[in-house]
C-alpha cells in the first residue's frame, strides 16, 4: 500500500474486522497483518460500501451468465485502458488459465486490437474497447453481442467494464504496488 495507512487486524473496528473476516473466509490469498491486498483494503475501510462491492465482484467472478473467457478479456480491456498495473498483474494470470490465447493477452496489453479467432472473444474486447474508446456502443456490436451472449450476459459484460472501471481507479487512486520483484505490466 502506498497511500492507504495500514491498520492491523487490532486497529479495524468492529464493523471492518467483520468485513474483513467475510473477505479473508473467500480470498485464496491470506492476509499479512491486516494487509489483504488489491482494492480490499481500501473497501473494508467502509464496511457497507465493502461488502457490497465484495459481493458484486463475488457474483462477476462465480455467477456471470457470460464464460469466464469473456470476462477475464473484458476485466483485461479494462485494466489496459486505466494502466492498472495492479489490475494486469492480478487477472493475466485469471485470463490464461480461462483460456484467454496469449497473442490476445499480448494485443489488449499493447493496446492493439488482437487478431480474434473466437466470436465471443471479440464481441467482449468490442464491448468493454467500445465503451472505454468512445463511451457507447455501436449498432452493430450491441447487436452481435446480444446474439451471442443474450440480453443478459450483455447487461453483466457492460456493468463489468463499469465495475472493474471503480477497481482499476481505487487501485491507481490508493496507487497499489505490486508484490516485491513484480514487473510492471504498463509503462509509468
Amino acid at each position: 500500500m502506498t497511500r492507504l495507512t495500514r491498520k492491523t487486524v487490532a486497529e479495524l473496528t468492529p464493523e471492518q474486522r467483520e468485513v474483513f473476516d467475510e473477505i479473508v473466509a473467500n480470498r485464496p490469498v491470506r492476509p499479512q497483518n491486516g494487509h489483504i491486498g488489491g482494492p480490499f483494503d481500501m473497501w473494508m475501510r467502509t464496511p457497507e460500501m465493502g461488502r457490497l462491492l465484495v459481493n458484486l465482484a463475488g457474483y462477476f467472478r462465480f455467477k456471470s451468465s457470460v464464460d469466464r473467457r469473456y470476462i477475464e478479456i473484458t476485466i483485461l480491456v479494462t485494466g489496459a485502458f486505466w494502466k492498472a498495473q495492479f489490475e494486469w498483474f492480478a487477472h493475466e494470470p485469471m485470463a490464461r488459465k480461462a483460456g484467454v490465447p496469449d497473442d490476445i493477452i499480448q494485443a489488449i496489453q499493447a493496446g492493439e486490437v488482437p487478431d480474434f479467432s473466437d466470436e465471443g472473444d471479440r464481441l467482449s474486447w468490442c464491448i468493454a474497447n467500445e465503451l472505454h474508446q468512445s463511451h457507447e456502443l455501436s449498432e452493430e456490436t450491441y447487436a452481435a453481442a446480444v446474439s451471442k451472449f443474450g440480453e443478459t450476459g450483455v447487461t453483466e459484460l457492460i456493468a463489468l467494464s463499469g465495475f472493474y472501471t471503480m477497481v482499476s481507479m481505487t487501485l491507481n487512486g490508493f496507487d497499489v504496488a505490486l508484490p516485491e520483484g513484480a514487473a510492471l505490466p504498463f509503462d509509468k
